[in-house]
């Protein structure tokens, strides 16, 4: 497996979890976090194959829907799961955006490990051990790429949202840094990195990923790229026309609330 490296790898283990009292206690060893939203036609699939998955994996394991308002039955299609022989929960997320329903789920996450993946599974499960490995490695935060040395993308995106997100890298380059995919949907974070990333952040929307790097490079953690296989997906709730405004405003305010990380020194918190 080819990593890209944005640090320098730890030498050891990052240090165990906080006593219990001042910090949440691990009750499995990883959980997976998936944002929703009207996803009852393909959720089931997703989370089966998760779900089949991690019962191989020797670890605890657990999954969690964050249902961000869905006005289908997303929620019922969980419920219906609960048998898959790993731990499934939903909960809700009044707050829009994808970047609401994954924040939620990850300073809430009682895990040792916690992740996230899209709804619709563009990148297949199996890539979670590749994940989990650089995990017990002593990374910290660990990005699925769709852009290092190794990744695959079978399916690719239309050509519009691929323009699109040339022009997003170029306008984030100071935020990402050496990070060549921020985008990616599946990203993996020891617990305590997770909640001092996502207590922080403030962007629901599409940009959230970006400014959860930009937090994680202000922090001096642990972080690595690793390569995906991916596979666009019919179905996106991404509209280049519509929503091209909305990213645009994303990025200004992301720019102004963080302006500052890019040039602070590593590991001074926000």
């Amino acid at each position: 497996m080819d990593v890209i490296r944005t640090q320098q790898r730890p030498e050891s283990a990052p240090p165990p979890l906080p006593a219990a009292g001042t910090s949440p206690v691990a009750v499995v060893d990883l959980e997976l976090v998936i944002p929703a939203y009207n996803e009852e036609h393909r959720l089931a699939a997703t989370v089966q194959a998760l779900a089949d998955h991690l019962w191989r994996l020797p670890l605890t394991t657990a999954l969690r829907v964050v249902d961000n308002g869905s006005s289908d039955r997303t929620a019922e299609c969980v419920d219906r799961l609960a048998a898959s022989g790993i731990p499934v929960s939903v909960v809700g997320c009044s707050r829009r955006g994808k970047g609401a329903a994954v924040a939620r789920g990850m300073v809430t996450s009682r895990a040792r490990w916690v992740g996230f993946c899209d709804a619709d599974l563009a990148t297949p499960a199996p890539a979670i051990d590749d994940a989990l490995a650089l995990l017990q490695g002593g990374w910290r935060v660990v990005i699925g790429s769709r852009r290092c040395a190794g990744a695959r993308i079978p399916v690719r995106q239309p050509v519009l949202r691929r323009v699109g997100g040339v022009g997003f890298r170029l306008l984030t380059r100071r935020l990402s840094g050496p990070v060549a995919d921020t985008q990616c949907g599946f990203k993996f974070f020891e617990a305590e990195a997770a909640r001092l990333v996502f207590a922080e952040v403030t962007t629901a929307g599409f940009a959230f990923d970006l400014e959860v790097i930009a937090r994680a490079r202000a922090l001096g953690l642990a972080m690595t790229e690793f390569p995906v296989v991916w596979s666009d997906q019919q179905g996106s709730s991404f509209r280049s026309f519509s929503d091209g405004r909305r990213v645009a405003g994303e990025l200004w305010r992301l720019h102004r609330t963080v302006s500052g990380l890019a040039s602070r020194p590593a590991g001074e918190a926000g």
